[in-house]
């Protein structure tokens, strides 16, 4: 939609033309021909009603022209000769949003009405002058010009929204072009080397076990680590592919996750505090690689260490910490990697705050905060 179209509110903008039109409305037949009766105040009344029923037009512009059109009717059949600039007003509304049937059939009801209404005024006119003066309150002009002005107003307005929708349409082809060359990059330059080393290192474990030899953890771990890197950059390929069907690893893979790395030797435990709920795949997701990303780490510079991962709901938050008792000390001066930038920008891109650094009791740990409601 435009942005101009939102430059001010839309209540306080109708409520101010249809005060102005009801305090012009007021001003024309005070000063202009009344028929000096009884009637005066119903006339007034009638006035006040037709302009300042123009707040409800953008809401109800159907009802409005109804409305405009009895009061205008109305207070010329009482004996004032007021123009009908409400309704007016509510042809331009009425035709803006597109209700080009009802406006005619109303527009026209009101051409054939309006005569007859001058003409039983008590200013006893005949009804060449009731014809007359009804064509001074309601020309022919002055409703095209009404309905033409709705017409191209509406008219720019769809084009604008086509714009919009166009300028979103190339920019979503956009970003799925991108996914799709990056997934070439990655699939090129990536998959034959993890296959190559998937590939040797069960070779390797094979033969070991044919041999009758102890195969070394340090293989085993190996060989899982290409399996588990061969498994996600499928799922990160895919992903790339196909963002709308690929479900990405969550809360429910963690357990999984962890169980994989015990295989591998390190001794890992997992707790899951508070009742899981549905939260947003984004923070779902971040939640697996901030897990995956520390025991990958504790695995590779902690080699004996133990892993310790705590996952809360809570109201308003999901809580990440993994603690390890590894050599890190708090003077050590940690050299984050890629890994760790990477979680710390995935965790502020998400309006959270990520902890990362040595334990007092030695050791490290990666706590973060993940929140699941930010309205």
């Amino acid at each position: 939609m435009s942005a101009a179209r939102f430059a001010y509110p839309a209540g306080i903008r109708d409520w101010t033309i249809a005060a102005c039109v009801a305090a012009v409305l007021l001003v024309t037949g005070l000063s202009g021909r009344n028929p000096g009766t009884d009637l005066n105040l119903l006339g007034y009344a009638l006035l006040v009603a037709a302009g300042l029923a123009l707040a409800a037009r953008s809401r109800a512009p159907v009802p409005v022209l109804l409305v405009t059109g009895l009061c205008a009717v109305s207070y010329q059949a009482v004996g004032f000769d007021v123009p009908a600039v409400a309704y007016l007003f509510a042809v331009y509304a009425a035709v803006r949003a597109g209700h080009h049937i009802i406006t005619l059939v109303v527009s026209v009801t009101m051409l054939v009405v309006l005569p007859l209404a001058v003409w039983i005024a008590p200013l006893h006119l005949t009804m060449g002058e009731a014809v007359a003066q009804s064509r001074n309150a309601l020309e022919l002009a002055w409703l095209v010009a009404a309905g033409a002005a709705g017409e191209a107003l509406r008219q720019a307005e769809r084009r604008a929204d086509e714009a919009e929708r166009t300028r979103e349409e190339v920019a979503r082809h956009r970003a799925v072009e991108e996914r799709l060359h990056i997934a070439r990059e990655l699939h090129d330059s990536l998959t034959h080397q993890i296959s190559v080393i998937k590939v040797q290192a069960e070779v390797a474990v094979h033969l070991a076990r044919k041999r009758g030899e102890r195969v070394p953890e340090a293989l085993l771990a190996i060989q899982e680590a290409g399996r588990e890197a061969s498994r996600e950059l499928r799922t990160t390929l895919e992903a790339l592919r196909d963002d709308a069907r690929t479900p990405p690893r969550g809360l429910d893979h963690v357990p999984e996750l962890v169980e994989r790395v015990r295989r591998t030797g390190l001794e890992a435990t997992l707790t899951i505090e508070g009742h899981a709920r549905n939260v947003p795949t984004a923070v779902d997701r971040a939640v697996y690689r901030i897990v995956q990303e520390s025991l990958t780490n504790v695995a590779r510079h902690s080699a004996g260490a133990r892993a310790t991962i705590r996952i809360a709901h809570l109201p308003a938050a999901v809580t990440v910490r993994v603690d390890d008792d590894g050599e890190a000390t708090p003077a050590t001066t940690p050299v984050p990697g890629v890994g760790l930038i990477g979680m710390r920008e995935r965790v502020t891109a998400l309006g959270g705050s990520l902890r990362a650094e040595p334990r007092h009791e030695g050791g490290f740990t990666v706590q973060a905060v993940l929140p699941v409601d930010r309205t």
